[in-house]
């Protein structure tokens, strides 16, 4: 019985060991790809902004770690970092749509709404970085989100071979932080077995070129049902 109760401790040892050796690598290997605003303006040729989609309240508008990811999303664009912006988030059903909130925040704020374009099947984030480089076909990209997330999202496009940097929305403290960063750990773990195994997200679709007009993506079909 000892020898089993040491067995089992060696495993759980293990696991605990593993998910934070992912963890870490997961930070290590991307924490030099988020970049300040000066850094930012010295890259060229960015194909986008990617604005990862969060929450939205009842009465459709962003919560507040969304809106302050559009809004650092929209200073980037107004600083010419990227000519195009990607905002990607749950559209899952007619009655709940990140994407067209973060759109309408956007051109409310003076953004171009062909310049504006709607990722509907964002239901996760290594969806939103397989999608914006297998649908949107962009190659070189700016991912805007508050900076504990930006790690996974790096790590993601890396591994799939588009060129990301991350800029950090961490506008104001968020209730709830703690236990998202305990999440974040094992999230990451996750990510980092998808982004070995390549696995295709539920929803693709067809080729949308990023290069072109956004407003082609504001009627969508998800789930089959019409949004």
């Amino acid at each position: 019985m000892n020898l089993i109760i040491k067995k089992f401790f060696c495993i759980i040892l293990g696991l605990i060991g593993l998910i934070l050796f992912l963890n870490g690598l997961v930070i290590l290997t991307t924490k030099h790809s988020v970049l300040s605003l000066e850094e930012l303006k010295q890259q060229t040729n960015l194909d986008a902004i990617l604005v990862l989609g969060c929450q939205v309240k009842a009465d459709k508008t962003p919560s507040h770690m969304l809106e302050d990811r559009l809004k650092s999303g929209i200073l980037l664009y107004q600083e010419s970092i990227a000519p195009k912006m990607i905002m990607s988030g749950d559209h899952g059903t007619k009655y709940y749509n990140e994407v067209k909130v973060m759109k309408d925040y956007a051109i409310s704020n003076g953004i171009s709404s062909e310049d504006i374009f709607m990722d509907h099947a964002g239901f996760s984030t290594y969806d939103s970085i397989y999608r914006a480089k297998e649908v949107f076909k962009a190659k070189k990209i700016v991912i805007v989100s508050q900076g504990y997330h930006l790690y996974r999202a790096l790590y993601i496009a890396r591994s799939l071979g588009l060129e990301a940097y991350g800029y950090k929305s961490n506008l104001r403290t968020y209730a709830g932080q703690t236990k998202r960063e305990i999440r974040e750990i094992l999230a990451r773990n996750k990510d980092v077995f998808y982004s070995i195994w390549k696995v295709k997200p539920k929803y693709l679709g067809q080729e949308i070129l990023v290069s072109g007009n956004g407003d082609l993506t504001n009627d969508m079909e998800i789930l089959g049902e019409e949004k």
